[in-house]
């Protein structure tokens, strides 16, 4: 892996690495974040349009995760280059991969998310950093508060802790869910229930699970619609709404730091 940035940063070393992909078949870039002292690791999952780049500028996590001994990992949202398909839209395709590992033509050559982040990236981090595999947690934002949700809740053996910023919290039941589930995965939803955080998390999870919502965000009814993570009827939810926070970083930024402890009481 090639190191493209180094940062001082919180306290630790803010780092952006490249590497190529055997699962995407592309050149990826990822951010790593070290404290001094490490003894957990915490995946980020940015959002739709994003790359790694928005939560390591606009996050302001490094130093609660140099106060809490946590590596911070923050992959792309997606493949990218020459020969990657891409859409028209701004919520298909290049920077809307969904964490997932795509079946349909012609995007199932190169948008394996899923396997690109557990088979590829999580092992190295865990290798470069030396924190233990059991000590691993996981957040996101908006797609990837979907993303962080689904592998958190269908994957307990490999995340301990679980978060999420503004998740679209069913992808079967909206439009960005239908556009990218339809377009990856094929037109029968049937295939779909997998890639839902509220129908995994109606199936039974016996931790506890931390959910951060603005109120003022322009996508909380059409797209995000919390609530149905509490009809999942799952007890271990805390859910907060926020009033006067919309979908962007200063949301983000405000809360981030806090689910960095959070995370930290349950891995460290």
């Amino acid at each position: 892996m090639d190191t493209i940035e180094t940062h001082g940063a919180g306290g630790g070393t803010q780092l952006v690495l490249e590497h190529a992909s055997r699962e995407t078949g592309t050149t990826m870039r990822f951010g790593l974040f070290l404290p001094p002292k490490t003894r957990g690791l915490l995946v980020f999952l940015s959002g739709l349009t994003c790359t790694e780049q928005n939560v390591l500028t606009k996050g302001h996590f490094q130093a609660a995760a140099t106060a809490c001994d946590l590596a911070v990992l923050c992959p792309d949202t997606s493949p990218r280059g020459e020969g990657v398909p891409d859409d028209d839209g701004w919520d298909f395709g290049q920077g809307a991969g969904f964490y997932l590992d795509a079946t349909e033509e012609p995007w199932s050559a190169h948008f394996r998310m899923r396997s690109y982040l557990h088979e590829e990236l999580l092992p190295a981090a865990l290798e470069r950093t030396g924190v233990d595999a059991s000590r691993v947690g996981i957040t996101g934002h908006s797609m990837g508060g979907h993303g962080a949700l689904v592998l958190g809740l269908s994957e307990p053996d490999r995340y301990r802790s679980v978060s999420a910023f503004s998740p679209i919290a069913s992808a079967t039941r909206c439009p960005w869910g239908h556009k990218a589930l339809g377009g990856y995965l094929g037109p029968d939803a049937g295939h779909w229930a997998a890639q839902d955080a509220s129908l995994l998390l109606a199936k039974g999870y016996d931790r506890d699970l931390l959910v951060d919502q603005g109120l003022a965000d322009g996508f909380l009814e059409e797209q995000l619609k919390p609530e149905l993570l509490e009809e999942a009827g799952h007890h271990g939810l805390t859910l907060r709404r926020h009033p006067g926070y919309d979908h962007g970083y200063y949301f983000v930024a405000s809360f981030l730091p806090e689910h960095v402890r959070w995370h930290a009481e349950r891995l460290v």
